[in-house]
């Protein structure tokens, strides 16, 4: 298909067998030639994780930390951090087991050095310690009340879709305690949820600097937003991004976020799996 993966090689599994994947799990593709470990039934990283890191990379601050809320899998922390060889990143996650998943991801990327996760629940402050400020701030919330819908069985689906620890409402709020003065925090969330987004953002202090419409397809409504907050009041910038056209084929803007993300800017052939 004319295409090579960019970036830096991961280190690997080496003789460390737990950076091979179990009888439940893959090791799939992320940015470049890194790979992600995640459940072959349960939550997988999607479209949202890739365009919240990728309107994050739009802001990334020279040197310094990221932070990202609740981080499940490590996807959106490792699309930065292959992004941002400058940044050291830290994810919380609640999930031990996603959690461990992530650790493991981290590791044969080869970026323990400057990558993190730690357990916790993301509203609790003593999670990190009371000086912590971020240059950049990462979050994708659940999309849903509990009791809004019926919860799958599969795993991890449930608490990455609803709300068991907090929503929009929780992220901002805690964004805006480790928010560093001149920091940028980028929040996706259900297109159903604006006012609730819009009154979390008021409340804590904050003001949007660039919202984005995610469109899935030409004539459809937006399913998801994404949101670029800061401290500073400033103008706002309302952006639009169209995943595919009016044939199903995919935009010329989103064939240019994959290859700003590292990924092929056409639909994977059969035997390249990406």
């Amino acid at each position: 298909m004319g295409w090579d993966p960019p970036g830096p090689l991961p280190a690997g599994a080496g003789d460390d067998p737990t950076l091979q994947p179990a009888a439940d799990e893959d090791l799939c593709f992320l940015s470049g030639h890194w790979r992600l470990f995640q459940k072959l039934r349960g939550h997988r990283w999607s479209l949202d994780d890739l365009v919240t890191a990728w309107v994050a990379a739009r802001h990334l601050p020279e040197t310094g930390a990221a932070l990202d809320l609740g981080c499940g899998l490590g996807s959106v922390l490792l699309l930065v951090a292959w992004r941002a060889p400058q940044l050291t990143l830290t994810g919380i996650e609640a999930q031990a087991d996603r959690a461990e998943l992530a650790r493991r991801s981290i590791r044969y990327n080869g970026v323990a050095h400057r990558c993190q996760v730690l357990d916790g629940d993301l509203r609790d402050p003593a999670v990190l310690p009371r000086e912590a400020a971020f240059g950049l701030i990462t979050g994708t919330p659940p999309y849903f009340p509990e009791g809004t819908g019926p919860q799958s069985d599969k795993t991890h689906a449930g608490p990455c879709r609803f709300e068991h620890r907090g929503g929009v409402e929780a992220y901002v709020s805690v964004a805006q305690r480790w928010l560093a003065h001149t920091g940028t925090f980028v929040m996706c969330a259900a297109a159903l949820e604006r006012t609730r987004v819009a009154g979390a953002v008021e409340a804590a202090g904050l003001h949007v600097a660039e919202h984005w419409e995610i469109i899935p397809r030409v004539g459809k409504s937006a399913l998801i937003t994404v949101d670029v907050l800061r401290r500073a009041p400033g103008t706002r910038a309302n952006e639009t991004l169209t995943v595919r056209d009016d044939t199903g084929q995919w935009t010329e803007a989103f064939r240019g976020l994959r290859r700003d993300m590292g990924l092929p800017p056409s639909p994977p052939s059969k035997h390249h799996g990406r």
